[in-house]
């Protein structure tokens, strides 16, 4: 028998590939998304039309913990995914983030906290918590460093959620993946600025080339969620995903310019820099702990998750507005 489960952030990228991956698992999934005005569902809309039609789609706001309390309502599962994730906008708005990423996790957890339902609370981390690396592989237990305000964000929710298992025995894991790619991601992450980009015009303009970071396919992030909630041994702890690998942003447009069969001009772009304070240098995952709790092994190469997502990209060109920066 499948759980009852709810998925907050459900129309976001890795949202729906998990919202996907839990309905073809045979839960009773519940949508959490943000309303508009518009009806928008997100990436929800893309999803294949067996999937949708599986789905409870609810409308509500992180930061109402009334909505969120309703959301949580009955479920046997919650995978909280809902935040603002993107680090230029941190830098602009970063009460709006802390609103959302900090004082929604709250609401999730008290929420969860007091339903008889709820066997397990998986919440969503961030490789971003480490910063720069200060030694590989990153393993749980590197220091952690807020080097934007996005980072503190997630900081403060994964402090939020142990301190709820240690002091109310609730039933909470913490999935850290490393940089996820692949497709339905929008121009907000490099490998679809990258793709959308070579794919539109001679000169591709990004920041810095040479960060490094642990690129895991969306797919094996949906895996690694689905794992970590059957996981008891997982608890009260926060453990990484990654592909154990990384690379430089440079070689990675190399690597792309080779899967579409033409070299890649780059162009710098002031406005793509990070405050130098700010910019996480390397990122490479230490899935060790992954690997002892549950077999962690991604199933997709980079080289594979890359063919998956430019297939995407140039069926979805008409949704990337290349001449602009997508913060």
């Amino acid at each position: 028998m499948g759980r009852r489960v709810l998925v907050t952030g459900a129309g976001g990228f890795i949202g729906s590939h998990l919202t996907e991956r839990l309905v073809r698992d045979g839960h009773r999934v519940r949508a959490l998304i943000r309303y508009t005005g518009r009806g928008d569902q997100g990436n929800l809309s893309d999803l294949p039309a067996d999937v949708r039609t599986n789905l409870e789609v609810v409308r509500g706001d992180l930061k109402d913990p009334v909505s969120v309390r309703e959301a949580v309502g009955g479920c046997d599962w919650v995978f909280h995914l809902g935040a603002l994730i993107a680090i230029p906008y941190s830098y602009e708005n970063p009460y709006d983030v802390v609103q959302t990423n900090v004082l929604g996790t709250a609401h999730v957890l008290d929420a969860c906290r007091r339903s008889p339902s709820l066997e397990r609370l998986v919440l969503t981390s961030t490789s971003e918590v480490y910063g720069t690396a200060q030694r590989v592989p990153i393993d749980e237990g590197h220091p952690l460093r807020g080097q934007s305000p996005y980072a503190a964000s997630k900081i403060g929710a994964d402090a939020l959620g142990e301190s709820y298992h240690r002091s109310f025995g609730l039933p909470v894991a913490i999935l850290r993946p490393f940089n996820t790619f692949g497709p339905r991601q929008s121009a907000r992450a490099i490998i679809p600025t990258i793709i959308s980009q070579a794919l539109s015009r001679p000169v591709v303009r990004l920041g810095r080339l040479d960060p490094r970071r642990d690129l895991t396919y969306v797919k094996d992030t949906a895996a690694g969620f689905a794992a970590i909630a059957a996981c008891d041994a997982a608890l009260g702890r926060a453990v990484n995903i990654g592909r154990g690998e990384d690379v430089s942003i440079g070689d990675l447009v190399e690597l792309i310019g080779r899967l579409l069969g033409k070299p890649i001009a780059i162009e710098s772009d002031a406005a793509r820099v990070r405050p130098a304070a700010s910019e996480v240098e390397r990122l490479l995952a230490g899935t060790a702990l992954a690997g002892e709790l549950w077999g962690w092994k991604p199933a997709y190469t980079l080289e594979q998750g890359l063919c998956e997502t430019i297939a995407w990209v140039a069926d979805h060109l008409d949704r990337f507005q290349v001449d602009s920066y997508a913060t």
